[in-house]
């Protein structure tokens, strides 16, 4: 897929370069490409190409602020949805409880995406900003989601695929919710001793699922 055949012109107001920037660029003899490549690939609109790329994703990577300002990035799985050309939306599924990225994105709205695609090598960077709800109207159309993400647009960008390994998918998540299946609990919620610490409703599931040792979760991690 050809996402700059449907941008031939970027649609940013603001340079996304500072002063650090343009030392390196002047460093490198770089600043004549770097301000080309501003103006065609960078924009502030969600193409027709673009919303199809990142629908079609089965992950992505988040990249959230702490209140120490030390980013960090978040493996997110399930598929993005483009609202509209300045907004998109993901849920937010059971996990380890912490609610780290969603916790720090209502504290700081600034956030980082990074679409990727290993089989046909192309990606995405999305800057924007962050709003997190329980009550959004799209809790209907993610399955066992706690929590909806959207994200207003600033900035995004295609990057080149030069670097990206071309690796093949072997299957599913089969813990990825999906309508008329039940998603099976965490293997590590069952492993013996962590009962007492998990949410109720994770107490009961766990109780029905059975709990395993330690040992046998390391197995099923390795696979054996």
């Amino acid at each position: 897929m050809d996402i700059l055949a449907e941008n031939p012109k970027g649609n940013v107001t603001l340079s996304i370069y500072n002063d650090n920037h343009r030392e390196l660029q002047d460093q490198f003899d770089s600043r004549r490409l770097a301000d080309s490549l501003e103006g065609l690939i960078v924009r502030e609109e969600i193409s027709p190409a673009d919303k199809a790329f990142i629908e079609s994703r089965e992950f992505f990577f988040l990249c959230t602020l702490a209140d120490d300002e030390q980013p960090t990035v978040s493996f997110k799985g399930g598929h993005v949805t483009v609202i509209d050309e300045k907004t998109i939306a993901f849920p937010s599924y059971n996990g380890n409880g912490m609610f780290y990225s969603t916790g720090n994105m209502r504290s700081h709205e600034k956030v980082g995406l990074l679409f990727i695609d290993f089989e046909q090598p192309n990606r995405i960077r999305f800057h924007g900003s962050a709003s997190v709800s329980d009550g959004d109207d799209l809790m209907a159309a993610y399955p066992e989601a706690e929590l909806i993400v959207r994200i207003t647009l600033s900035k995004m960008w295609v990057n080149c695929p030069r670097y990206i390994p071309k690796m093949q998918k072997l299957s599913d998540s089969p813990n990825l919710p999906r309508p008329g299946k039940e998603t099976p609990v965490a293997d590590w919620k069952r492993i013996e001793g962590m009962e007492a610490l998990l949410p109720e409703q994770d107490q009961e599931r766990v109780a029905e699922a059975g709990k395993i040792t330690a040992e046998e979760y390391d197995a099923i991690v390795k696979g054996e």
